[in-house]
Formats: structure tokens, sequence, C-alpha cells
């Protein structure tokens, strides 16, 4: 088969066994995938050429079981602007999405203790400012002057099966004051305010919108490292082993349960350690 046969030959999607019409195939390690069946992945996951069929399957089985903690998550906190972290600080839980119908967007909904680390981000970029000579040509200035730009993201890492970085802009576009990058001569000042200066990354970095892109990148960071640590300190007191009591209820030596009880009685347990 030549390769325009190969083209237009029929796939069949190897999880659905749907046909995968012209330019809808999303090629797997071991087979083929339909966009329907592509689309039902998680979004921060990036490996799909490199998984198996089998692999593929098991992650639609955890999307769709997933789809039972969105309709259960409550949000008691939001964070961000455009792309929120929700939080379900009663259950331990955050999600990470820009959909406003939640049961159709089916987010990945993460433990608090799943975060394994979070920082913002702050991307800088810098275009030259030139001019044009008396010959129209683009000329530098000496010295050179630049005009900074700069982007804002939230780097969540998780431990989870599918996926272990969640990545997401806060703003929508660069950071800058406007700075035109071509001149109409060397005596125009119009992309830096003052003839001697020869950048604006200060000016950009001391402006309202930079300030509050980062303010939020720094709640969004600090809250999710607070309530990692929260539900790590909550975990090692579960695990760690309790000390016997005498119970003031009937006298016995008891390890209390998870409720601060007397395993014997039943009674509440107050008393001092052996």
């Amino acid at each position: 088969m030549g390769f325009f046969g190969k083209l237009f030959e029929k796939k069949e999607c190897s999880v659905c066994g749907g046909e995968i019409g012209l330019l809808g195939n999303r090629k797997l390690e071991d087979g083929n995938l339909c966009k329907s069946c592509a689309a039902k992945l998680s979004p921060w996951f990036s490996d799909r050429r490199q998984s198996t069929v089998e692999e593929i399957k098991e992650q639609l089985d955890y999307r769709e079981a997933n789809r039972a903690k969105v309709s259960a998550f409550h949000i008691t906190r939001t964070l961000g602007e455009r792309t929120k972290v929700l939080l379900d600080e009663d259950a331990g839980l955050f999600m990470v999405t820009s959909a406003r119908n939640l049961e159709e967007a089916n987010p990945d909904v993460l433990s608090f203790s799943d975060v394994t680390g979070c920082k913002l981000d702050i991307d800088e970029s810098k275009t030259e400012i030139e001019y044009r000579d008396a010959e129209d040509e683009r000329q530098s200035f000496n010295p050179k002057r630049y005009a900074y730009s700069y982007d804002f993201s939230i780097v969540i890492n998780v431990n989870n099966p599918y996926f272990s970085e969640i990545r997401f802009q806060l703003n929508s576009e660069s950071v800058d004051n406007d700075a035109e990058t071509l001149l109409d001569g060397p005596d125009d000042v119009r992309g830096l305010r003052g003839s001697i200066r020869t950048s604006n990354a200060e000016e950009v970095r001391d402006s309202v919108e930079y300030r509050q892109y980062e303010a939020m990148g720094l709640e969004i960071r600090d809250a999710l490292l607070q309530v990692r640590q929260q539900a790590r300190e909550e975990a090692a007191a579960a695990a760690a082993p309790k000390a016997a009591v005498i119970c003031p209820c009937c006298g016995a030596t008891t390890t209390p349960d998870a409720s601060g009880c007397c395993e014997f009685c039943g009674g509440a347990v107050n008393g001092s350690n052996v």
C-alpha cells in the first residue's frame, strides 16, 4: 500500500473500537486513539504517544471515577483569575480549572497531600528598542535600549500516576508598559520615559498590574504549600503510636481510640500517661 493508501486507510480506535476519521488519529505506543477518547484524558497528561492502550484504558477508568469526586466537591476557597485553584478545605482536596461547568470539564480532583511542591515562575522577556534613520533603516541606540515584558505562571508538582506537573499562566497578556520598540528617530523617546534610560524593567516591575499578578501567584503558592504541610502533619499524627493512659471512668489502662475514648468502657479519656 502506497503513502496515500495508508493516509486514507480506515483506522479503528484501540480503546472504544470506533472508526477514526481522516486526520483524527492520535497515535499510541501500540495502537490508535480517537479524538473522543483523547478528549477524556486529563488536561495535564502529556505522555500519550509513549502510552500503551492498556495504560490509556486505565487512565480513562480513573477519569470516569473522578466524576463522582467532582460531584461531591464543595468549594470553600477560590484562588486565581482565569484558571482557578479551587479548594475543598473540609475534605482536603483541590482542583485546577478554567471551566465554568465543572461536571462537564471533569477536572482532576487531588488531595492536599498529593502536592510535592509549588512555585511562582515569572518569565522575563526583552525586546530591543530601535529607531529609523534618515534612510528609513532600523538602527540601535548607543547604548542599546530594551523594553521588558513579564508572564506569570504557577507550577504545581504533584504525586499522580498520570502527570507530575500542573502548570498554568495567570495573566492573559504579557505585562509591560506599552513601550514602542520602533521609534521615528534617535531623539524620539516614546519607547522609554527619559532619554537617558536604557531599560523600562524597573518601571514595569513597579506597575500595579505586575504587583497584582505577583501577589496572586504568591497567594496560590503559599496556600498550597500550607495545606500540604497541614496534611502531612495530620498524617504523621495519625500514624504515631498512641500512648497508654488510665481511663478516669473505669480505671483501666487503655490506648484511646480515634475518638479519644476508652477501648474498654467507651468513656472519654483525659487521664495522664502511664
